[in-house]
């Protein structure tokens, strides 16, 4: 889950939220949640994970979306990366959807 928030963090991506959802699904353990400001942004956070993912030998189950959506998933098995355009992020509105899993204190791990 660290290196994915750095990861994301090292491309710019906004308002990083991190959910424990361990207690609340069987899914995974840990939802990434990010935005972009543009489609371009969007590829370039998932093009740093995967990197960064590679570099730390973490496996990498499979990726939803491609280059130009809105929306991409990246599972890593225990963790899964969501990195959304603003918009989408915003229609979707997975905080709140899954609002019963508590947010993870990751100011260690971003810039501000």
């Amino acid at each position: 889950m660290e290196i994915a928030v750095k990861a994301a963090d090292e491309k710019h991506a906004n308002d990083i939220k991190v959910l424990n959802i361990s207690g609340v699904s069987i899914v995974a353990d840990y939802f990434v949640i990010m935005d972009a400001g543009s489609q371009r942004q969007v590829d370039a956070i998932v093009q740093s994970v995967l990197d960064k993912a590679g570099e730390n030998d973490i496996d990498v189950s499979h990726v939803e979306g491609n280059r130009n959506s809105e929306w991409v998933l990246i599972d890593l098995h225990d963790v899964i990366i969501h990195v959304f355009t603003a918009e989408k992020r915003e229609f979707y509105n997975l905080e709140k959807l899954w609002s019963d899993a508590p947010e993870v204190d990751i100011s260690n791990l971003v810039t501000e």
